[in-house]
């Protein structure tokens, strides 16, 4: 069982950044591949950013945050983060971590494991 909670959710104007953080409850965080979700109101759950390998060196983004958002893992602090710049309204959402053990089908929320509660990203213009 892996335990994951983000922080790092607020607030902000169009053009600022963020930074999100997940933090996983276990030592094997590294054998996980972790992911970055979305959720807008009265949308489906849409895939974000992932981290393959323990590494982190293999990343994937969707095509409407690419070159915006930047997804990084730090093994030794059990930790993934995703930095968020140049933020739209369009990007307010709750964003969710999540962790999958195989790599298959990354951008598919079903394909996940675990995941975390959430947290609140609003940006307004």
């Amino acid at each position: 069982q892996v335990q994951l909670v983000e922080s790092g959710g607020g607030l902000v104007q169009a053009g600022d950044s963020l930074r999100l953080s997940c933090a996983a409850s276990r030592r094997t965080f590294r054998t996980y591949h972790m992911g970055w979700f979305r959720q807008a109101p009265g949308k489906e759950r849409e895939f974000v950013a992932v981290a393959i390998g323990w590494s982190g060196g293999s990343t994937y983004y969707s095509d409407s945050i690419k070159g915006r958002f930047t997804i990084s893992r730090d093994n030794a602090k059990n930790t993934v983060h995703l930095q968020m710049n140049s933020l739209k309204p369009e990007d307010t959402a709750v964003y969710y971590c999540a962790a999958k053990y195989d790599s298959d089908s990354y951008y598919l929320p079903d394909t996940y494991d675990y995941w975390g509660q959430g947290t609140q990203v609003t940006v307004s213009s």
